[in-house]
């Protein structure tokens, strides 16, 4: 009797401790094995890239185009020869004019864009060798005193043309820009004429009643 009760008690002891090691540990084991899982998954993750990462998105294409088409603008150049070096012996003060037509109604960075055309073909006139434009004394003169530039406008490429033919006439450097007609304006138009650089006095026969820009 005693035997049988020791050996009931036994394993009654052992059963007790088997529930209870089992439920102890069981969850233990399961919360492991999970965060295992959500480190491999986290690692996977951080190994692969998202594919939005990798590549630009449609928002950022469009961009890069626009920049991209505002950066090719290019003009066109129109552009008459003439001998200025009659006017070098003409003294005072020597400068350039930028002719810019208001009836394109071009924005403010337009504008400058088309002087900026227009004043470095001007210059290349009368700087390249063997055009019957070059004039490099006058163009020193013209560098070494300030490189002085007036902005004017006028209302229509009639008047500009006028203003084109009086400064030829008078053997004034002149050059006009044709934007290519990418943006704002279309294609062809004539849109900043650039006289000199030259004498003061003789630029201001031609340019003398125009408005500033």
């Amino acid at each position: 009797m005693s035997s049988n009760l020791q050996i009931i008690t036994a394993c009654a002891i052992s059963l007790a401790t088997g529930l209870y090691l089992g439920h102890y540990f069981t969850p233990t084991v399961n919360i492991k094995s999970s965060d295992s899982k959500k480190r491999h998954q986290k690692q996977s993750s951080q190994r692969q890239p998202s594919s939005s990462s990798s590549s630009p998105s449609s928002d950022q294409i469009t961009d890069e185009s626009d920049l991209e088409e505002s950066d090719l603008e290019e003009s066109e150049e129109e552009d008459f020869q003439v001998d200025s070096t009659s006017l070098n012996d003409i003294p005072g003060e020597t400068k350039m004019a930028l002719i810019v037509r208001t009836d394109l109604k071009m924005g403010k960075g337009k504008a400058a864009a088309q002087c900026a055309h227009a004043a470095l073909g001007a210059y290349r006139l009368m700087l390249n060798e063997g055009q019957s434009s070059q004039n490099l004394p006058l163009l020193k003169r013209w560098e070494h005193s300030g490189q002085a530039k007036i902005t004017l406008q006028v209302p229509n490429k009639e008047d500009m043309d006028l203003l084109f033919a009086k400064a030829i006439s008078l053997n004034i450097n002149s050059y006009i820009v044709h934007d290519a007609g990418r943006t704002q304006i279309a294609a062809g138009s004539a849109t900043v004429l650039a006289l000199g650089p030259a004498p003061k006095l003789v630029l201001d026969q031609v340019t003398g009643d125009l408005k500033l820009y």
